[in-house]
């Protein structure tokens, strides 16, 4: 009889098809349908943008995770989520709040991270909370933080002594800003998780790297470049920080004006989710993503997966398999070579995830928990 291994499922969502939990899931049950007896621990992970909160409230009370009506990106109330983890520690998406699907129209300067400071400013008044984190992955907004530190009770005025409207347009205007009013931080500190190395300004910055995709035209990014300039030297801080062009801007503005440190988002969901602590006694550990290709070690879930797990062997997951394994990494799945085509597998993802979890059950390493 086949020794039993304990097997950890550690994947990314899958963005446009299934959430980081329901790969995990399709996977087991693939996997089970070979290997009934072995302990499967499932461990869905994400990157800091979306599925964060999904990932961090995984296994948790339904309890921790609260519900608000917030402003949305162009203004309009939208329904959020935000997380309230037992050891005190808030997690809040900032997509879930100015994330690009929640517009109709893209609005690259006018689009507010309001709602965003909204969630922070509940989650910071929980007597319950004592540190935050906040995923900035998937934003429609180029305003550098403001909104958000609008409503947390700063002021953003023109030289006339008005309050500025919304969106990193209207920071070109900037004369002062006000943080007299700012709420305090919580007693633990803030985390910005990031999945990104863009400074703010500049030709890697957040207006001409991400500008375009959030629909800004090329004077617009401009603009937007010019504006969020503005708003560095009005705040005194250079902008120069690895990271600090995440979200818009909004990593720089809220380290800026509120504290707090930039962290790698990958690495800091995996450690609060225990990744770590899980793979000593595991046999072997099965991540995944949409794609696998050379970017995937470089600050995505897969890479860091990869480094914490070495030397335990790493299977990979993906839609599509485009770069060649290195140690620990010791197979890999392509799910479009399993449906036959990329259109295939994406109209059944579970179905295909499933049968990728089948397909490593049946070719197993040899000597695979040999040692155990």
């Amino acid at each position: 009889m086949a020794h039993p291994l304990r097997v950890v499922i550690a994947p990314d969502s899958f963005k446009g098809s299934l959430d980081a939990a329901d790969v995990a899931e399709a996977i087991a049950a693939g996997w089970h349908s070979r290997r009934p007896d072995d302990v499967l621990e499932l461990m869905p992970l994400a990157d800091g943008g979306e599925g964060t909160l999904d990932a961090l409230g995984h296994g948790l009370p339904e309890e921790c995770l609260r519900t608000a009506t917030v402003s949305g990106p162009d203004g309009k109330p939208v329904q959020a989520r935000w997380l309230l983890r037992p050891d005190g520690t808030a997690v809040v998406e900032l997509a879930s709040a100015a994330g690009l699907s929640l517009l109709d129209e893209l609005d690259p300067m006018g689009a507010t991270t309001r709602g965003v400071g909204e969630l922070l400013r509940l989650a910071v008044e929980d007597p319950g909370t004592r540190r935050i984190m906040l995923g900035l992955g998937g934003s429609a907004t180029n305003d550098g933080g403001t909104g958000a530190l609008v409503a947390l009770g700063a002021r953003f005025l023109d030289a006339d002594g008005n309050d500025l409207p919304p969106g990193g347009g209207a920071l070109a205007r900037l004369a002062r800003a006000d943080l007299s009013e700012l709420v305090p931080s919580p007693s633990e500190g803030i985390e910005y998780l990031v999945d990104v190395t863009s400074p703010l300004l500049g030709p890697h910055g957040a207006a001409a790297v991400f500008g375009p995709q959030k629909g800004a035209i090329p004077q617009q990014v401009e603009e937007l470049d010019a504006a969020l300039g503005r708003l560095a030297a009005v705040l005194g801080v250079s902008g120069e920080e690895p990271g600090s062009g995440a979200a818009g801007g909004t990593s720089f503005g809220l380290l800026a004006c509120w504290g707090g440190r930039m962290v790698s988002g990958s690495a800091t969901v995996a450690a609060v989710a225990g990744l770590e602590a899980a793979v000593p006694a595991a046999d072997l550990l099965i991540t995944g993503e949409g794609r696998f290709d050379s970017q995937s070690t470089r600050g995505k879930v897969v890479g860091n997966v990869l480094t914490v797990a070495a030397p335990t062997p790493v299977a990979i997951v993906a839609g599509q398999v485009a770069a060649d394994l290195q140690p620990p990494a010791v197979a890999a799945v392509s799910l479009t070579e399993l449906a036959g085509s990329a259109r295939a597998s994406m109209a059944d993802p579970a179905r295909w995830l499933a049968a990728a979890g089948t397909a490593l059950a049946e070719r197993l390493p040899e000597g695979l928990g040999a040692a155990r």
